[in-house]
């Protein structure tokens, strides 16, 4: 009896501590606080990074996010939608699920919104994409149809995609960086790109990019809590330093060791009402006629965004769970039903915002790591967001080269999930290959998702293994075979 009564968890002192369970998840909302600073201080890079991503990116009208014609005209609206979705959803899962998970615009997914979708349509047309899938993952979830998806695609298929992702956006930050350039087409030569400018790295603002990436590994070894942060803000402060010593400028033909994309001069605002031009700037079915591929296209895109947001959560959700202690003995966490319905109202409310999907941060647990065990961590987090799109001018001072060595880490960190993946099966180890190789040599998230997908059907159909393929993978690889021959077949038809 004495033993029943010493695994009861304490009674509940307040209001507070009723609604969010923190006793009897044997935390304090001491830890709760200190839990939510902390998964904000792990992830607010992304106020920073995401501006970057999509600001530079122009559109098939030759038009930036946030409607200007100068590239990163539109970076603080974008750094203010940013933290605003971020810090509503983030609010919610705390209040609506009570569970200690942050969400913010997905690294990757924007990735893939601006290379991959924007510049073959509008930026309206691209978040309206966005929205879509959004829409598709609300419905699966209301629905239960979502866990058949789930189980649809092999384990380490899904394992590829987010590794695939991983590599193909450490790319972008070294290209981003001028670490890695591509060769002038006035060289006669085969290889496409090179290490710099002329095999050699030219210039600060390459040598600042690679100052913040050996200072955010030394720190993320020594497990420094904000390491990606503490990055980007030194880097920061030696890029402002290194403009006003020597003027380096924008990079070009004639400036190739200047900045690639922002210059780091310090204007007069740090402190400003923040610029939410970004919202409502969604055209919902503007994507299926405006894509070279028209529906067929558009719908395979909605359904690359969708792949790469829903496997993503369903992962992190139960990692979370895991290092909380909060999963069942089936491996669910509490209130599974709830946080993906919150996670799946956020990829809608970042396409609607104009700031792309967001989804569920694995960086939640270092604020798990702190004591966080309950959504009050989550709401702490939230509130915090939401007091930065304040400070978003800041954001304008911070050159690519400083932010995207987080790119690079958190693009190993993709990776890491590799070993995951069983090489000695073939049938399954060929198409994780594929999946994630073509990501990044093709530039294109969806791409590696339909080589992988076409070559696990190819493989089990070869070795006469069809029951081994789930329906809805015929499906989606015969268009991925029809997006892949879009011209030849289209040129037949006609």
């Amino acid at each position: 009896m004495s033993n029943d009564v010493q695994q009861k968890p304490p009674p509940a002192t307040g209001g507070l501590d009723r609604f969010f369970k923190i006793s009897e998840r044997g935390s304090t909302v001491g830890q709760e606080v200190r839990g939510g600073l902390v998964t904000f201080l792990t992830m607010a890079y992304i106020i920073i990074l995401n501006p970057l991503i999509l600001g530079f990116v122009p559109d098939s009208e030759g038009m930036y996010l946030g409607g200007g014609t100068e590239p990163g005209s539109g970076i603080p609206a974008i750094a203010a939608g940013t933290a605003l979705v971020a810090g509503i959803l983030t609010l919610a899962m705390g209040a609506v699920a009570n569970f200690p998970l942050a969400l913010a615009a997905g690294l990757g997914l924007n990735a893939f919104v601006a290379n991959s979708i924007a510049r073959q349509s509008t930026w309206a047309d691209a978040m309206g994409l966005v929205v879509l899938e959004g829409l598709v993952i609300l419905v699966l979830v209301m629905t239960g149809f979502r866990k058949a998806v789930f189980h649809a695609v092999p384990q380490q298929l899904k394992v590829a995609i987010s590794v695939g992702i991983g590599l193909f956006i450490a790319l972008v930050g070294f290209v981003d960086a001028r670490f890695v350039t591509r060769i002038p087409d006035e060289f006669t030569t085969t290889v496409p790109v090179q290490l710099g400018v002329g095999g050699h790295l030219t210039g600060w603002p390459v040598l600042i990019f690679c100052l913040g990436l050996l200072l955010m590994i030394a720190l993320w070894v020594r497990q420094v809590r904000g390491a990606i942060l503490i990055g980007i803000v030194v880097a920061t402060v030696l890029a402002v330093i290194a403009e006003a010593i020597g003027d380096l400028g924008a990079a070009g033909a004639d400036n190739p060791g200047g900045w690639s994309l922002s210059v780091p001069t310090v204007g007069d605002d740090v402190f400003g009402l923040p610029d939410f031009s970004t919202l409502l700037q969604f055209n919902l079915f503007g994507a299926f006629s405006s894509v070279e591929g028209g529906v067929l296209a558009a719908l395979l895109l909605v359904f690359s965004l969708l792949l790469a947001d829903f496997f993503d959560t369903m992962g992190t959700m139960t990692a979370i769970g895991a290092e909380a202690g909060l999963n069942d003995e089936e491996g669910v966490p509490p209130n599974a039903q709830r946080i993906l319905m919150v996670d799946s109202v956020a990829a809608i409310a970042g396409g609607a915002a104009g700031v792309s999907s967001n989804t569920s941060y694995i960086e939640s647990a270092s604020g798990v790591g702190e004591g966080a065990r309950t959504g009050l961590a989550s709401v702490v987090t939230g509130l915090v967001f939401l007091v930065a799109m304040f400070f978003t001018p800041l954001v304008a001072l911070i050159p690519s080269e400083a932010a995207v060595p987080a790119l690079v880490l958190v693009g190993f960190l993709m990776m890491q999930q590799v070993t995951e993946i069983d090489w000695r099966d073939v049938e399954l180890a060929i198409p994780a290959f594929l999946t994630i190789v073509v990501m990044p040599f093709t530039y294109s998230i969806s791409a590696g998702i339909g080589a992988g997908f076409v070559a696990y059907v190819l493989i089990k159909l070869v070795v006469g293994k069809v029951r081994d393929i789930h329906p809805l993978l015929w499906v989606v690889a015969v268009l991925f075979v029809v997006y892949f021959a879009y011209t030849p077949i289209s040129s037949w038809v006609s």
